[in-house]
């Protein structure tokens, strides 16, 4: 049984994620980057193990467009956002990315996802925003938003990578 793990990734995040899982995979298997995925059929994998970040509440478009690709398999997804990974909003991204795969007449067999990083420039892009008065709300620069931001910053960490590789395990 051929697995294939592939992963996009804007500031590390995923990457970690995606190595810890690869570790823990069994059998025949690949690790890949979706900037390389010009290069492979999704159907020659028996299973697929897609890793997103989440942008605007779903996986980023390089994955998605990957995951288009997918059609009938099992698969599994794991994901890295910048909100806590027991909050609506990332239940809501992984309900995203499950029902997207299933649309593709996918079954879906796990699932992770953590906080992680955001991305600095977005970080900056948001304080600029803030600043001239265009952006208000969640995403805005206030002193809470740099908090979560500083929070993000450590994650994944020991514990997310360990449960990564729990859920993934003997997969």
């Amino acid at each position: 049984m051929k697995k294939l793990v592939i992963f996009s990734t804007l500031t590390g995040n995923t990457e970690k994620i995606a190595n810890a899982i690869f570790s823990v995979i069994e059998g025949d298997k690949e690790l890949l980057n979706v900037k390389d995925s010009d290069k492979i059929n999704p159907d020659d994998y028996d299973k697929i193990i897609v890793g997103y970040w989440v942008d605007k509440g779903d996986a980023d478009e390089k994955m998605k467009a990957f995951m288009s690709k997918i059609r009938n398999k099992s698969v599994s997804a794991f994901g890295t956002l910048g909100a806590k990974s027991d909050s609506e909003h990332a239940k809501k991204c992984m309900t995203a990315v499950r029902e997207f795969l299933e649309s593709n007449g996918n079954k879906v067999e796990r699932e992770f996802i953590c906080q992680g990083a955001v991305s600095p420039q977005l970080i900056e892009k948001f304080r600029k925003m803030t600043k001239e008065g265009i952006l208000t709300g969640h995403h805005a620069a206030t002193p809470e938003t740099e908090k979560r931001w500083a929070e993000a910053a450590k994650h994944p960490d020991e514990t997310d990578i360990e449960n990564a590789k729990k859920i993934f395990a003997g997969l």
